[in-house]
C-alpha cells in the first residue's frame, strides 16, 4: 500500500521545500568542511557558498510561517551541521568574505591608533616647546601616549618609545603635580619623544613607500 506524505498540492509542495532546505544545509556543512581542509581553493569555495546562501535565504523567507527557527528545523531532522548552521544562519556570508571585513576593519582600527599616536606625540613635543613643564601638564600627555602605543599590536614589546615613556612616567610620578621639569630634564624628554617619534614611523609597515 503506498503511504501519502501529503493530501493535497499546497502540502506537497511544503515537503518539496522541507527536501531542499535539508538539501542545503547538509550541502554547506559538506562546503565547509571541504573548505577548512583546503580540498577547494577559496575562489571555488565563495562562488558555490554564495550560491547556497542565496537559495537558502529565499527558502527560509518562503518557509518562514512553517519553519520559523532553522535551528529547531535541524534539530527535528537530527541534523548535525553546526558549520552550516553558523555559515547560513549566524553569519550568512561565505569565510573568505568575513575575513576579508575583518581583516580590513582590523587595518582601518590600526590606522586609526596610528593616527591617535602620532597626534600624541605631536601634542607632547609641542607642549614641551611652548616651557609648560609642570607635572600635571606633561604627566597625561605621556599616559595618553603610552596607552596608544601599547594599543598598537605591530610594535614590539620592548619598542623604543614605550620604554621611555614608562622610564619618563615612573619618574614624574614620584614628584608633585605642581613640580617642574628642569630646563635639562624638559630638553632631554623632547629629545626621546622626537627620537620615539622617529623609531615609531620607521616601525610602521611600508613606512616611506
Amino acid at each position: 500500500m503506498e503511504v501519502k506524505l501529503w493530501n493535497d498540492k499546497r502540502e506537497r509542495e511544503m515537503y518539496e521545500n522541507f527536501a531542499e532546505l535539508y538539501a542545503i544545509i547538509k550541502a554547506t556543512e559538506k562546503l565547509e568542511k571541504a573548505y577548512i581542509r583546503d580540498i577547494v581553493s577559496s575562489n571555488e569555495y565563495e562562488a558555490e557558498c554564495q550560491k547556497l546562501i542565496a537559495h537558502f535565504k529565499t527558502l527560509a523567507s518562503t518557509l518562514k510561517d512553517t519553519v520559523p527557527s532553522i535551528e529547531r528545523f535541524a534539530d527535528t531532522y537530527k541534523m548535525d551541521c553546526p558549520a552550516a548552521l553558523n555559515r547560513l544562519v549566524t553569519v550568512g556570508v561565505p569565510a573568505t568574505v568575513e575575513h576579508r571585513a575583518a581583516a580590513a576593519a582590523s587595518t582601518a582600527s590600526s590606522a586609526a591608533i596610528v593616527a591617535e599616536c602620532v597626534q600624541h606625540f605631536i601634542t607632547a613635543m609641542d607642549t614641551l616647546k611652548l616651557e609648560f613643564k609642570a607635572v600635571d601638564q606633561v604627566y597625561p600627555l605621556l599616559s595618553d601616549l603610552l596607552g596608544s602605543l601599547n594599543k598598537l599590536s605591530i610594535l614590539p614589546p620592548d619598542f623604543e618609545g614605550k620604554t621611555k615613556m614608562k622610564e619618563w612616567i615612573s619618574r614624574l610620578s614620584k614628584m608633585g603635580a605642581a613640580d617642574e621639569l628642569t630646563d635639562q630634564q624638559a630638553r632631554q624628554l623632547h629629545f626621546d619623544l622626537d627620537s620615539s617619534y622617529n623609531s615609531f614611523m620607521a616601525a610602521l609597515p611600508n613606512a616611506g613607500t
